[in-house]
């Protein structure tokens, strides 16, 4: 028999209620595609619009920093609900996008894998809900030059 949606929401709160600390969420990040080992992966995981994609300004966005010959990244202690993951290939080790003429020369990558076109997606497009527990996010990586 399913559960029904209030009953599972009563569930969940229910470590609230005894005193205990509310379940976390963790997310394992599952990166593919990548041109070569070279450099670092950066990583940023965000809640908030208005810091997307960079999460430049944002006091509560979660960012590692790992060798690109890592291919699983995982993000622990998580408060459930909705974020964005941007990825980039910092191929030179410099902690920026590397741009010629407005057009990436490293690699990139989003939660959820939009088209990307001209820009990066919007915080809508790439937005991923994390419940409480384990989840899974595989993002192919993006080159252009």
């Amino acid at each position: 028999m399913p559960v029904r949606p209030a009953l599972a929401a009563a569930l969940l709160s229910l470590p609230l209620l005894l005193g205990g600390a509310a379940p976390a969420a963790e997310l394992e990040v599952t990166l593919e595609h990548l041109r070569n080992g070279k450099g670092e992966l950066q990583l940023c995981l965000t809640r908030e619009a208005a810091h997307f994609p960079d999460c430049g300004g944002d006091p509560r966005a979660v960012t590692r920093t790992v060798p690109a010959a890592t291919r699983v990244v995982r993000f622990s202690g998580l408060t459930p609900g909705g974020y964005a993951l941007s990825v980039f290939h910092d191929e030179n080790r410099n902690r920026k996008l590397d741009m010629t003429l407005m057009i990436p020369r490293e690699g990139f990558g989003f939660s959820r894998n939009p088209v990307v076109r001209f820009g990066a997606p919007k915080f809508r497009q790439v937005r991923i809900d994390l419940p409480a527990g384990f989840s899974r996010q595989v993002v192919q990586m993006q080159y252009v030059l």
